[in-house]
């Protein structure tokens, strides 16, 4: 199957687009579409996460669950908004612990594509939503396909970091070698997690370590 990605990770994730699994996954989306059903992100940015950050440039994972559901909001890039939207509660915690983490002070603006473009894959483990549904598309086949992208990080590239905030996220752990790469674990930044994603020191972390690794770190101010 011809999937319209970007070509390092056409090239590594080709053997997934040729599986059933994921014939399905595309013919379920169309009948969506078909349908009338409004699916968030836009097609064109379905797969945003690996057009900002091609696989040889990966140096940090951040893992998400699904997109958001409401309009406007989904771009792609787990726990990122396009600017001049509000950003959501998970992400202005994260945002406060930056502040705390760093002494630095955060602008506000929701949009994380900088830091895909420094190397952070901001990975949903669900790439589409039906609009106002969250969890829609839970079971359709998406994350076969992202843990596959997370096995393919683990085999091909080296040193990186994997950020797992969550328990759904911790699931994923075993999918990583930690023979080769650093995972950090931390309760997830929504506020029903009653603020214990604070204190994670996260972004200081993976800074320190990408710099033992000889890799230039992530600048996380926006």
């Amino acid at each position: 199957m011809n999937v319209k990605i970007e070509e390092s990770w056409r090239e590594a994730l080709q053997p997934e687009f040729d599986k059933p699994y994921f014939a399905d996954l595309v013919a379920f989306l169309h009948r969506e579409k078909a349908e009338g059903k409004v699916i968030y992100p836009p097609g064109r940015l379905i797969f945003n996460a690996f057009e900002l950050c091609p696989l040889d440039k990966v140096k940090v994972v951040i893992l998400g669950q699904d997109p958001y559901h409401n309009p406007g909001q989904a771009m792609g890039l787990s726990f990122s908004v396009p600017a001049g939207v509000p950003a959501p509660p998970s992400l202005k915690n994260i945002f406060k612990e930056i502040e705390d983490d760093l002494g630095v002070r955060m602008s506000g603006s929701p949009d994380l594509a900088p830091w895909a473009q420094q190397g952070v894959l901001l990975l949903n483990a669900v790439l589409t939503v039906r609009a106002g549904q969250p969890t829609s598309h839970a079971g359709i086949g998406w994350q076969t396909f992202t843990d596959a992208v997370i096995k393919t990080i683990s085999d091909h590239c080296e040193g990186v970091v994997f950020l797992l905030w969550g328990n759904y996220a911790r699931g994923k752990a075993p999918l990583i070698d930690t023979g080769r790469h650093t995972v950090l674990e931390a309760a997830h930044p929504s506020p029903l997690a009653r603020g214990a994603f604070f204190g994670c020191r996260h972004f200081s972390r993976t800074n320190a370590i990408l710099a033992s690794e000889g890799k230039e770190p992530i600048n996380w101010v926006l």
